[in-house]
């Protein structure tokens, strides 16, 4: 399980989980080096990797650029830095001296290593850690930074961690692009010479890429081959920059904030990066995405093992247009279908009547709900479900009481103008006094109504990041406003420990390890298009486990793509994820209401397969053909499956869909049909799903294995 040992001799530290081991030494001129990372070693045979002296090299080439465990900028280095400082008399470059290690075991299952270094002159340490666990392969990585002295130090590049990855005649790299309605497209493609650099300018994770890759020699699939892959855990800019190096080496890093940004780091203050998490697997990019979504069960989010609730939201019913008498009738026509948490999108407060004006005033519209929100509240809640309200605290418009008080509270610089998207600006949360009154209203919000769930939005990416009021602000607001955002959501869930939250960023701006923290789910998309969703959910699914993914059945035409597709099929798309409810209730049909509380009863039978299970993507989005995803109990007793098809092409073959991660030895048994069938064809042979006829289709499959099968098979 997961262990840490030192060997002095040759000088190797050894991090070993269930599968995996990660050495590291230090070299003879102090710098903490990467030694091996892959499949589990023996501290003997770790030893026996301790590299032989260097060959002869160009003098043009000074150290290799891939090798270091946080590569800095000093000494003949041109590679991509981790670490960048300039001290106070404009000495930029580091030198290191070891200090010593320490090893530790925390919690139980879990060990810790941190190597001690500081700079041969100048105050400044730095000390690397790292954390494995018995539970998952994903280890954990981050820098702590302290200025020992008594003037101040500029961080100008400060990475959580860098990974060197082992020699390959090839790499490929796995990564998500994207925009708004169109998060999450996977990309595969061969690693460039040179450097690639994967970042967010935004103050916010952003649609347009996400903090992780994934990287393979050009070998591996789905379920086969070695992938390396790493997670940054921050909210705001990020960077992570990849590099593959003239003499054969990859190698990757990275941290917060992006480039063009510093850090002051004041006498005796200290820095402790974001995490960045890491797995190996020789299992395929399955494997790294099952790796993922067990580490972010057992690791990140706050209530892992709860059931996530089927919801409805009102934005696409009736944008914002939300008064105390449609939201009841949409409420009696959710409850009916069995809808077990209602939420009130836009519109319910302030002067809020379009987005132009209101944000900001969070008191309920006196036009809309004139007594307030609590005899809608409490018609929820006599209705059975749970009631939530969506909120975007970090935003203000220009037309607000807020703004006409508080004009000093956005981000701006002075002499400049101030850049309105969505008509609106962002309040500075790196203010604490900005972050206190969130705080208040929040805590005010939930507590005096009994709200029981917050939709969390940001519609906006940062610009004029600026803060007049203080001399180092235009750099320190970057990290300081994720760190207030972060401690408002944590005091808010310490004094409403019922609360739970859903983060939305315009759909998936702010998806990641650190909001995940401290949050229950994600809105991947605006896009609620089911066709859209599937590529979009795709790539969702490379890290982020569906228990975190929050997927809506909506009218049709869609409100963004005008295409109109089956309501099953619809359906069975958000039932990949956790399934929630956002058409016009009050316009569907008997026939629509009937199938849809149909569907919702299923789903809730099988939705802690969804939520807890094991995710084997079986056939990918590649087309517009058959695509299907398979979710599998920890013990393997259950198994459900769900397959779309967009296109029927006349004349192909009938697909075959094979099963994977079943109990060998076990017959599973179709709760639909009856029929049972041996685990050993299923995976084997495959099955071939029952689609109704035509384009759109979908289907699902409930499997349970047959326990006294299993028991006879196994005493022959």
């Amino acid at each position: 399980m997961a262990a840490i040992s030192f060997a002095p001799d040759p000088g190797v530290w050894l991090l070993s989980t269930a599968r995996t081991s990660y050495a590291v030494r230090i070299d003879d001129t102090g710098s903490p080096c990467h030694l091996v990372w892959g499949p589990r070693l023996t501290p003997a045979a770790a030893g026996e990797l301790a590299p032989s002296p260097a060959a002869e090299i160009s003098s043009f080439e000074g150290r290799p650029p891939a090798g270091e465990e946080l590569p800095v900028d000093g000494g003949a280095r041109y590679g991509a830095p981790s670490l960048r400082v300039r001290f106070a008399d404009g000495t930029r470059a580091f030198e290191w001296e070891p200090l010593g290690h320490r090893i530790h075991e925390p919690a139980a299952g879990t060990a810790e290593l941190a190597l001690e270094f500081r700079d041969r002159h100048y105050p400044l340490s730095v000390t690397l850690h790292y954390r494995v666990h018995d539970d998952t392969d994903v280890m954990e990585r981050w820098t702590v930074l302290r200025n020992t002295g008594d003037e101040p130090i500029t961080l100008l590049r400060a990475d959580s961690a860098a990974w060197t990855l082992p020699a390959r005649d090839d790499y490929r790299i796995s990564h998500v692009t994207g925009r708004w309605s169109a998060e999450g497209q996977l990309h595969r493609e061969s690693v460039p010479h040179g450097e690639m650099v994967l970042t967010s300018r935004r103050g916010i994770t952003s649609h347009h890429a996400n903090p992780w890759v994934m990287l393979d020699a050009g070998d591996a699939t789905e379920d086969r081959g070695e992938v390396w892959s790493a997670a940054l855990a921050w909210s705001g800019s990020w960077h992570i920059t990849v590099q593959r190096t003239s003499d054969g080496r990859t190698a990757f890093t990275g941290g917060a904030w992006h480039d063009g940004t510093s850090l002051p780091l004041g006498p005796g203050e200290e820095l402790a990066t974001p995490h960045f998490a890491a797995v190996y697997t020789d299992g395929g990019f399955g494997a790294a995405s099952r790796a993922w979504h067990s580490y972010v069960l057992a690791r990140v989010l706050p209530y892992p093992d709860e059931l996530r609730p089927v919801l409805f939201n009102s934005w696409e019913a009736t944008g914002f247009d939300a008064n105390e008498t449609g939201q009841k009738a949409l409420a009696q026509r959710a409850a009916q279908l069995g809808v077990e948490l209602y939420v009130v999108d836009d519109g319910w407060f302030g002067g809020r009547r379009d987005d132009t004006a209101g944000l900001g005033d969070w008191t309920p519209a006196a036009k809309g709900f004139p007594d307030g929100l609590s005899p809608l509240i409490d018609e929820v809640h006599r209705l059975g479900m749970r009631f939530g309200l969506w909120v975007e605290p970090e935003m203000v418009n220009p037309d607000s009481d807020l703004y006409r008080a508080h004009p000093d509270w956005v981000l701006h610089f002075r002499h400049r103008s101030r850049t309105e998207l969505r008509n609106q600006l962002v309040l500075n949360f790196a203010r604490d006094d900005v972050a206190e009154w969130a705080y208040g209203w929040l805590t005010r919000l939930v507590g005096d109504n009994g709200v029981d769930f917050l939709k969390w939005d940001m519609n906006r990416a940062l610009s004029e990041a600026g803060w007049p009021s203080r001399d180092d602000g235009q750099d320190l607001l970057w990290p300081r406003y994720v760190h207030n955002l972060y401690d408002v959501i944590d005091r808010l869930r310490t004094e409403h420990p019922g609360l739970r939250i859903e983060t939305c960023s315009g759909g998936g701006g702010r998806v990641d390890l650190g909001i995940l923290s401290r949050t229950d789910q994600v809105w991947p998309s605006d896009n609620t298009d089911a066709a859209d969703r599937i590529c979009i959910q795709h790539g969702f699914s490379q890290i982020y486990p569906a228990r975190t993914m929050a997927a809506w059945v909506t009218d049709v035409p869609n409100q963004l793509t005008g295409r109109s597709v089956p309501l099953r099929f619809r359906f069975h798309v958000a039932m990949a994820g956790v399934l929630a409810l956002g058409g016009d209730l009050t316009r569907w049909s008997a026939e629509e209401l009937a199938e849809a509380a149909e569907l919702v009863a299923e789903y809730k039978k099988i939705r802690h397969i969804v939520q807890h299970g094991a995710q084997y993507r079986l056939r990918g989005p590649v087309d517009d053909g058959l695509c299907a995803v398979q979710y599998t109990t920890k013990d393997r007793r259950e198994v459900f499956v769900l397959v779309w098809q967009q296109v029927r092409r006349h004349g192909t073959p009938r697909p075959v869909l094979r099963l994977a991660g079943l109990d060998p030895d076990a017959r599973y048994r179709d709760t639909r049909t009856g029929a049972v069938h041996h685990a050993s064809v299923l995976t084997g042979h495959g099955i071939a799903p029952e689609l109704p006829a035509g384009d759109w289709s979908s289907a699902s499959l409930h499997l349970m294995r047959v326990e006294d099968e299993v028991a006879r098979t196994r005493g022959m």
